[in-house]
């Protein structure tokens, strides 16, 4: 059906930290003067993309993958949700301090069918941001005594980051993107957030937002330890591919291209976003103009492809 790209529209989240960046550094029409993230490749039903071409023009990524699911190299009796979820996240303020659920979690007590490892791809930082990436706490018991006591500075560990970080966030680590932070979030297709802690904001009604701390507490990882990956490079032509991430549920590539290459193939599918620059991408002789705040998936039946140009991109798949 397909051989050529899948271009898809992002879905514009409105937060309660949400900025104007993802107007100003993607050129994006945002919906709204706080919008604080672009799901760019989604299937999940809280904000699925929409298709920019071909047969399926107007349907959704969701619709894709349960009707033509050959796309992604899908068995027929593979019922599985879409794995994965792209997002571009601005936070114009601090996230509220959180932790997701593993699978087994999310499907026992939330009756969704993944819980949520993530990674973040830094696009931009201000001077001297920071996150919060993980905590303190010896145990369990520590753990949940520094939360009912509300002993933040203690609990919460701080990290410095810059352009072109990543970070891995596998499901039980407590953590926040702090203020002034452009991230681009591979993660698993899941919307299950357990908030421990919100600097006590209040919307515009003067309510503060809900908290699960009894939930969030079962599931954070004690004592925390850092996810160690290892980080590969190698050159294919004009490319430079580094992988940054391959765990269980996800593979993420940064690709550095200064000029021509020609690939294979060889994944169920991939999913692009362009972070910088611009480039063609040739389909089956089929030339496409890609530049910064383009997302899109190379489906199954694509063999081989090519790319030219001055161009980051981030790559990604199951």
């Amino acid at each position: 059906m397909y051989n050529e790209p899948i271009f898809l529209q992002p879905v514009f989240q409105e937060r309660i930290w949400g900025g104007q960046k993802l107007n100003t550094h993607f050129n994006y029409d945002i919906p709204y003067e706080d919008t604080g993230e672009a799901w760019v490749v989604s299937a999940h039903p809280n904000g699925p993309s929409v298709i920019k071409n071909g047969p399926l023009k107007g349907k959704t990524l969701a619709d894709a993958w349960l009707e033509h699911g050959e796309l992604f190299n899908k068995s027929k009796d593979n019922d599985d949700a879409y794995p994965l979820l792209v997002k571009i996240l601005d936070a114009a303020d601090d996230l509220s301090v959180q932790v997701h659920p593993n699978d087994q979690f999310a499907q026992e007590t939330e009756g969704v069918p993944y819980g949520k490892t993530e990674c973040w791809y830094v696009l931009s930082a201000e001077e001297g941001a920071e996150l919060v990436l993980g905590h303190h706490a010896a145990s369990r018991e520590e753990l949940e005594d520094m939360i009912d006591c509300g002993k933040w500075e203690q609990l919460l560990r701080h990290v410095s980051v810059k352009a072109g970080d990543f970070v891995y966030v596998p499901s039980g680590t407590i953590h926040a993107i702090g203020k002034g932070i452009v991230i681009l979030e591979i993660q698993q297709s899941s919307d299950i957030t357990y908030r421990v802690y919100d600097y006590d904001r209040t919307d515009a009604a003067g309510n503060k937002r809900e908290l699960h701390l009894e939930r969030a507490k079962q599931v954070t990882t004690v004592p925390h330890q850092d996810a160690k990956v290892e980080q590969t490079e190698k050159q294919i032509d004009d490319l430079r591919v580094k992988k940054l991430v391959k765990e269980k549920y996800f593979s993420v590539y940064h690709w550095d291209l200064k000029g021509k290459a020609s690939l294979e193939m060889n994944k169920d599918f991939l999913q692009v976003s362009v972070i910088a620059g611009l480039a063609k991408l040739t389909v089956n002789d089929q030339a496409f103009e890609i530049e910064k705040g383009t997302h899109f998936v190379i489906p199954h039946h694509v063999e081989a492809f090519r790319i030219s140009g001055l161009a980051e991109l981030v790559v990604s798949h199951p």
